[in-house]
């Protein structure tokens, strides 16, 4: 079978909720049916088959052939398979995702990756604020998987993280890691101001010292870890870096501890 292809015939005249084609969502409907799904989140109320051409067949490999900033909640609540985005995707992408495999080989919006549980998700370009963070109202964001972005990433990136493993290669806004309930941020390329403010537990690694840390956080000197060592091994063994990150004995902070103060922030001593 071939890739169930959907590919972009011109630019969306609006937001697009494209969380319906998944292979879970279109199981049992058939072939032909799929261009009449509404997508559209606006009064144009457009459908698939306005926006995008179809071809191929197989659920469990979906490709998004040309992308808009306009694509939001690809693959959201996908558990597995694959599915891929030749180009940007919009807000939420790879929201509450469960299981598979979701590459954007582009720029991706605010909240990617949110209330994501399992798989692995991987950003080739840059992503906007609130990387694997809750939307409005949500106790916690990203709760288990891999979610990778070889660019940057804006503010507030792993904002009450709860699980999983997030890593930035180049670059995040501030507050990376702020509020953060347990998990694994890592960041090569720079952090803004206040990484893990408020963090309860949870490690931040780092490629360098922050600009800034809250004052709450303790220095606790530079012992041998072997949490650091195993971490290093993992991101390279996984392809997700090239060298270690922080070597046998990083510098660490503690905290938050204006809060449960049970964090740590290493970086390279």
């Amino acid at each position: 079978m071939k890739a169930l292809t959907f590919t972009l015939v011109a630019e969306p005249p609006e937001r697009l909720d494209l969380s319906l084609l998944t292979a879970e969502r279109l199981a049992g409907i058939e072939r032909r049916d799929f261009e009449k799904i509404q997508i559209g989140m606006s009064k144009h109320g457009s459908k698939v088959g306005d926006i995008f051409r179809i071809a191929g067949n197989d659920l469990l490999d979906i490709v998004f052939e040309g992308g808009s900033a306009r694509l939001d909640r690809v693959a959201e609540g996908m558990r597995g398979g694959s599915v891929r985005v030749v180009g940007n995707a919009g807000a939420q992408a790879g929201r509450a995702m469960r299981g598979g495999t979701l590459t954007i080989e582009g720029n991706a919006g605010p909240h990617a990756g949110s209330g994501m549980r399992g798989g692995r998700f991987e950003i080739t370009g840059n992503a906007g604020d609130h990387l694997g963070g809750p939307l409005a109202g949500e106790l916690a964001g990203m709760n288990g998987g891999v979610l990778i972005v070889r660019g940057k990433a804006g503010a507030f990136a792993a904002d009450r993280m709860r699980r999983g493993l997030i890593a930035v290669l180049k670059g995040s806004g501030d507050n990376a890691g702020s509020r953060m309930i347990a998990g694994t941020l890592v960041v090569a390329g720079g952090t803004g101001e206040m990484p893990g403010y408020l963090m309860r537990r949870g490690s931040i690694l780092l490629d360098r010292a922050p600009k800034s840390l809250s004052p709450s956080f303790v220095e606790c000197g530079a012992p041998e870890s072997v949490f650091a060592a195993v971490v290093d091994r993992h991101l390279i063994a996984d392809g997700i870096l090239k060298r270690p990150l922080l070597g046998n004995a990083p510098q660490k902070y503690g905290g938050d501890n204006a809060v449960l103060g049970m964090g740590e922030v290493l970086f390279p001593h």
